[in-house]
Order: structure tokens, then C-alpha cells, then sequence
């Protein structure tokens, strides 16, 4: 399954150090990384889209990070994917 992780700097964490933190840092295992930006922006520090067959490693991630970000996880499915299941769904609410 699929995660978008948005992270929102915590006041007070500064972004050399989470800089040099995230350099050594390596993702849960079960946790596989599938884009990882750094926006310029205040909004979000860092985007995460992450593969996980179980949301453990997910968890473990946000106690990694939980003390620098304020840190949004939330489900989701590539745009295929959710196309297959509209029509799906429209095949199956139509008969």
C-alpha cells in the first residue's frame, strides 16, 4: 500500500539539523521509499510517497521523526489505480 507523508517543520528544529540527521537516517525496513522531496516552502519541509505492506513501518518512521515534524500520513493509490476502481464500481453500481 501506498503513503503520502507530509512533514511540517516543528518551531524550534532547524534545517541544518534535520539536514544532517535525515543524511545517516535510512527508511524501516518494510518501508520503501518512492519519492522523497524537499519543497521550498514553508507549508511542508519534506513530501513522502512510501511503500509499506504494513503500516508498522510507517509508525516507526513517524517516532523517528515526530519530535522535528508535524507529520501528516495519509493512504493513497496511484491515479491508475484509482481509475480502475471508478470504473469498477460504475460496472457494478449500473447492473
Amino acid at each position: 500500500m501506498l503513503f503520502v507523508i507530509i512533514g511540517k517543520a516543528k518551531a524550534g528544529s532547524r534545517g541544518k539539523e534535520r539536514i544532517a540527521r535525515r543524511v545517516s537516517w535510512e527508511y524501516p525496513a518494510g518501508m520503501r521509499m518512492v519519492a522523497e522531496y524537499w519543497p521550498m516552502s514553508t507549508e511542508a519541509a519534506v513530501i513522502a510517497v512510501a511503500e509499506a505492506d504494513n503500516p508498522a513501518s510507517i509508525m516507526r518512521a513517524i517516532v523517528d521523526w515526530d519530535d522535528v515534524f508535524d507529520l501528516t500520513v495519509m493512504p493513497a493509490m496511484m491515479a491508475e489505480q484509482g481509475l480502475e476502481l471508478a470504473k469498477q464500481m460504475q460496472a457494478s453500481s449500473s447492473a
